[in-house]
């Protein structure tokens, strides 16, 4: 970089958090990316479930009371 004194950078000390604590952040990501995913899946097939619901109304194969 043009405006880094690499001098200065290379002492720099980066401090990384223990394998086991990596490792429990990577399985609840995980975990929540799964979760993520399932909340998806049933958002798709309510809003199938809802399109199919306004056809049969709007068709007048079904009404309301």
């Amino acid at each position: 970089m043009p405006r880094s004194d690499w001098n200065i950078v290379k002492n720099y000390e980066v401090h990384l958090p223990s394998i086991e604590e990596q490792t429990a952040i990577a399985t609840i990501l995980s975990d929540m990316n799964s979760e993520i995913s399932m909340l998806e899946t049933k958002l798709a097939k309510a809003r199938q479930i809802k399109q199919g619901m306004m056809q049969e109304l709007l068709t007048g194969r079904i009404r309301l009371i």
